[in-house]
């Protein structure tokens, strides 16, 4: 009898593990039924908002798009005549207005990349105060009104301003910077640039502060030159934080209006016209919402395709294993 009672606390000491998971996995929360009720109330907000800011609009403007709708009067349907209008050339305007949003999103985009990494790079190699600094100073005109920025450029590019006073002093002759089509292309990315570089600055500046510095120290001691230890080793780290600045650059050059409006109006005649500025003038100027529509939707996909292919070519020199 006395040899069975170790037995019987052996058993009972193996036995409680099993008890106790079994106990554990019992004792677990269960999921109430309320709990599904309460997050949908929580999420309600944002999804309404959604709901009636992006998509009630998106599926309006398809719908308007394929009339013929006066602001203040009938609508008539006309089905794809609005999209044929443009596409076929019946709309000059629309080709000049296209070519100079594409001119301008590719130079914008390519000039704001190239100096805003290379800023990044030089900021990285600063004092962190002086790099904390600048990176403020190179952020302030994002945050700026653009009005206010578009005005103060006004005044500086006009045919009496502080330019032409500058360059007056070495000889050179005023300058119609605002009234020469070309000069006007040439002002409007330099304004637009000054406006939009220190975001992506920011961002790059973030990107190269993350890389592992024994990495270029080890390139170094092993003789790399500086433009190497760029190209071979801080590019290709970075090159994620890259490819989202040039996507998030390229969409917001696409639907550049605020530049153009304030700085030019889309002169000298329609050299700095770009798509949504015209997409404005035809809703609220011309008074023509469906045409305005369907400019909007052939904006949308040009985005979306553009998009669309830097996702489909990102695996030819983005790194995410770096």
């Amino acid at each position: 009898m006395n040899a069975s009672v170790p037995v019987r606390e052996e058993a009972s000491r193996n036995a409680s593990p099993v008890r106790e998971s079994r106990q554990g996995f019992v004792g677990r929360p269960r999921r109430r039924h309320g709990d599904g009720l309460k997050a949908a109330v929580y999420l309600a907000p944002g999804m309404l908002g959604f709901l009636c800011f992006i998509i009630v609009p998106l599926i309006a403007s398809a719908i308007i798009s394929l009339f013929d709708w006066s602001l203040f009067g009938g609508a008539d349907f006309v089905g794809v005549s609005n999209y044929s209008r443009m596409l076929k050339g019946e709309d000059p305007a629309f080709w000049t207005v296209m070519r100079n949003t594409v001119v301008f999103a590719l130079s914008y985009t390519a000039l704001n990349l190239v100096i805003s990494l290379g800023l990044s790079y030089w900021l990285q190699h600063l004092p962190d105060f002086w790099s904390r600094l600048l990176r403020v100073i190179f952020f302030i005109p994002v945050v700026t009104p653009m009005a206010g920025n578009a005005l103060i450029w006004r005044l500086l590019l006009s045919d009496q301003g502080v330019v032409n006073a500058v360059i007056g002093k070495l000889g050179i002759g005023p300058i119609s910077w605002l009234n020469t089509p070309s000069l006007a292309m040439a002002s409007l990315l330099i304004m637009s640039l000054w406006q939009g570089l220190g975001y992506n600055i920011v961002v790059l500046t973030a990107g190269l502060n993350g890389l592992n510095t024994s990495v270029l120290e080890a390139a170094e001691i092993d003789g790399a030159n500086g433009f190497q230890r760029f190209f071979q080793i801080v590019f290709p780290m970075i090159s994620p934080t890259v490819f989202f600045c040039t996507i998030m650059t390229v969409i917001g050059a696409f639907k550049v209006f605020a530049q153009p409006y304030f700085l030019t109006a889309g002169g000298p005649g329609e050299s700095t016209n770009t798509v949504v500025l015209y997409l404005y003038r035809n809703g609220f100027a011309f008074d023509k919402l469906g045409y305005a529509s369907a400019l909007a939707w052939v904006l949308f996909v040009v985005v979306m395709l553009l998009t669309a292919l830097q996702f489909s070519q990102q695996k030819k020199w983005v790194n995410y294993d770096a």
